[in-house]
């Protein structure tokens, strides 16, 4: 099992509020980074938000030994070639730590960027963007000429006489031409925090699918985690946290994911339809999963709420639904990745990167077949 932990802003108790919201800077975000790694989880998702990725990743490359940098990238918004570039880069400096979370966003946050591609295009392009960068990263030239890319000789200047692996890809999309895509090219197909037995029907589909191109996925999940000591002081915690969401709030959310064409958000915004409850329990979509966070958070706003065990028998049957990746978080990000790894992580079967780094050549990793690295970046993991 993989168990990442989220670390992009905002962040605090309540971050939609003012109050609420805590002053990130880049101590605060070392001070994330250093806390992962040390907690043991397998790595961390640096989500797009108010810090480049790229920028935010390499400078906390130093801080960090073993866990994993999960960037999200949008293909087309920089060119194939420069993306397996820099990919190449983090991967040599990383020792291998690099996995590239694909997101084809939407066409309200695209347009910001000037991209300006509707919904089931953005996913052809993102076929042919996909296609050249796995391409470059197997050693080839690559002349190519698509309808959104064209390519004239791009070859990747690597080590001389090796080859870097390619960056285990990873994506998230509900519409059939995201589908399509992730059967077709990536290594964990991303779902948002819908049921188990949503998850199940989804895992299969997606499993289907690529089986049509000679292929099979990994599965993994995005949750939100309220954890306390008693299944009744995390639902307390999740009344709190409804409390603290005022009208203006909801409805600043609610215009702000209104307008998008992705379907997954029209999924997340089902589960709560934009009304505040009473009570948080009113929005428990399935035992111990609550919707309420999407009330307030863009995206994926289902949490797991709940004592340590059922916490953990929640992850236990994701996990026998065919998911093995958790990419988690709580508020705020530090305290509550202490409470989860002190209380959760110690009974889960976690994987990591077990080479030390005195026992760590550049021949154990270039000598594998970059194909078995789709959960795990580096030896001894396959």
């Amino acid at each position: 099992m993989n168990v990442y932990w989220y670390l992009t802003a905002p962040d605090g108790h309540a971050p939609w509020t003012t109050d609420g919201a805590r002053t990130i800077n880049y101590r605060y975000l070392q001070q994330l980074a250093r806390g992962y790694d040390h907690l043991g989880f397998t790595g961390a998702l640096f989500a797009t938000g108010a810090h480049d990725v790229w920028v935010l990743g390499g400078s906390l490359l130093s801080y960090t030994e073993d866990m994993n940098f999960l960037l999200a990238i949008h293909p087309g918004l920089i060119q194939p070639t420069l993306l397996a570039k820099m990919a190449a880069t983090f991967q040599e400096f990383s020792k291998g730590r690099l996995l590239l979370n694909v997101v084809s966003g939407d066409a309200k946050m695209l347009g910001a960027y000037g991209m300006k591609i509707p919904h089931d295009e953005r996913y052809l392009m993102a076929d042919e963007y996909l296609t050249i960068f796995k391409r470059l990263f197997a050693g080839e030239t690559v002349t190519y000429e698509g309808k959104y890319f064209s390519v004239d000789g791009a070859k990747l200047a690597l080590p001389a006489g090796k080859s870097i692996p390619i960056p285990p890809l990873w994506f998230g999309g509900s519409s059939e031409p995201a589908i399509e895509v992730a059967a077709k090219h990536v290594d964990t197909y991303l779902s948002w925090g819908e049921t188990p037995d949503e998850i199940e029907q989804r895992v299969n589909h997606v499993n289907a699918r690529a089986a049509h191109y000679g292929r099979r996925l990994s599965h993994g999940v995005r949750l939100y985690v309220i954890l306390r000591d008693t299944d009744d002081a995390a639902w307390a915690e999740a009344d709190r946290l409804l409390s603290l969401m005022d009208d203006d709030a909801i409805a600043a959310n609610q215009r702000f994911v209104g307008g998008s064409d992705s379907v997954g958000q029209r999924r997340m915004s089902a589960l709560h339809q934009g009304k505040r409850p009473a009570r948080a329990r009113d929005l428990e979509i399935a035992p111990n999963l609550w919707s309420g966070l999407g009330l307030v958070r863009p995206g994926p706003g289902t949490a797991i709420v709940g004592s340590p065990a059922t916490v953990i028998k929640t992850l236990n049957d994701y996990a026998s639904r065919g998911i093995e990746t958790f990419i988690l978080s709580g508020m705020p990000l530090l305290e509550e990745s202490y409470r989860f790894a002190e209380q959760v992580l110690p009974h889960l079967p976690v994987r990591r990167r077990e080479v030390a780094e005195k026992t760590f050549t550049w021949s154990t990793l270039f000598d594998r077949d970059p194909s078995t690295l789709a959960t795990a970046p580096v030896p001894p993991q396959a």
